[in-house]
């Protein structure tokens, strides 16, 4: 029986070997936990820095039997898992958030679905399980649209942009597996998120707007906080935390927005975990989104969601941006952070760097760009 709040020297379980569960793991040491990792990788970035690794198959039963007799808590780093795997790791020690959770976020139509019913916005949608539907959805959406598998998608794999009626065909034929789901274009001002942390006690601490901004697809730029009006962080703050408790999740939730140009806020997807456009937070706030995640899963207090800092954080993808490592390593006021991945595949993140300004201070673009020097130019 695992009693919380989890006592120092408790073990942490964590399926998924990569980068959030490497600076979940860190994070954990420094709250005097141990993790142990589930992962399919040897030589993963998380298990370089836990106490202890299993590398399985993450629907092995033997496997994850092993794993959860061995943890106090079990939590997750990315939503490419087996939830019924989670649920057999549930049946021996609890899992945070639940298999639930996880399996609305692994599909789209689910999740859409479930935060129109919570009374959420998103934009138009339809599921597609037939050519002859998808021309049915396109005659009610309208073109553009964005089409894209309902599973496994992720940093832009799986979706194909509809532009005119012989883009049809094309996308129809290379996406899979089916149904998709069409989603209706939103002419956009801005992409942001929200990084949401519950207890298990239901307290919610949750941290400012940010303002994302991509490139192929990939997060290469988050601004902290994100440049809007007050009823917009308002309105962003108010979806993060509906959503959460609707969920009645235990741990961490990221949810990512479209804010169009008349200011309206529509839930683009959620992911119940670390996020990308949260790792400013290890360096301008005094608990950071992996902190808020362990002290969740662990039963700890959660304190708030604040920050001292302004800050920008870039991304470091591939061969271009491993490139761009002794630059971030002598460029002054740059805190660089390396995921220890052995290869910098193409569209892979390799690490991130982190710009911190003084608290309402963050500059418009030509600061941005001149705060981050070459490490922009270059990248």
């Amino acid at each position: 029986m695992t009693c919380f709040p989890l006592p120092p020297n408790a073990t942490i379980g964590l399926v998924g070997g990569g980068q959030l569960g490497r600076m979940s793991a860190l994070a954990a040491a420094r709250l005097g936990y141990r993790c142990h990792i589930l992962t399919r990788d040897t030589d993963s970035p998380a298990a370089q820095v836990s106490h202890a690794v299993t590398i399985s198959d993450y629907s092995d039963p033997v496997s994850l039997r092993a794993f959860a007799n061995s943890v106090d808590v079990i939590s997750f780093e990315f939503e490419n898992i087996s939830a019924e795997g989670l649920d057999l790791l549930a049946s021996i020690r609890p899992v945070r958030p639940a298999a639930s959770v996880l399996r609305i976020s692994q599909d789209r139509v689910d999740e859409k679905t479930f935060l129109n019913n919570a009374g959420v916005a998103t934009a138009p949608w339809a599921a597609v399980g037939s050519r002859q539907e998808l021309d049915d959805a396109v005659a009610r959406l309208g073109l553009p649209a964005v089409l894209k598998t309902t599973r496994l998608g992720y940093d832009g794999k799986g979706q194909a942009m509809l532009r005119c009626a012989a883009d049809l065909d094309a996308a129809w034929e290379r996406l899979s597996p089916r149904p998709l789901v069409l989603e209706g274009f939103v002419d956009f001002a801005m992409e942001i998120s929200v990084v949401v942390a519950r207890g298990a006690d239901g307290n919610v601490a949750a941290f400012d707007a940010v303002e994302n901004r991509h490139r192929d697809h990939i997060l290469d730029l988050t601004l902290a906080p994100a440049r809007i009006s007050v009823a917009v962080e308002q309105a962003a703050q108010a979806i993060a935390r509906r959503v959460v408790e609707a969920l009645d999740l235990i741990g961490l939730l990221a949810v990512e927005m479209f804010v169009d140009n008349t200011g309206q806020v529509l839930v683009n997807e959620i992911a119940p975990r670390p996020h990308n456009s949260g790792h400013w937070t290890i360096d301008a706030c005094p608990a950071s989104q992996f902190e808020m995640h362990i002290r969740a899963i662990a039963g700890l207090p959660l304190p708030p969601a604040v920050r001292h800092s302004d800050a920008v954080m870039k991304n470091l993808i591939g061969p271009e941006g491993m490139a761009l490592w002794p630059v971030a390593l002598a460029e002054p006021g740059i805190i660089p952070h390396l995921y220890g991945k052995a290869e910098a595949l193409p569209g892979r993140k390799m690490g991130h760097v982190t710009r911190l300004f003084p608290r309402g201070a963050l500059p418009g673009d030509f600061g941005i760009e001149a705060a981050l020097g070459t490490l922009l130019e270059e990248g």
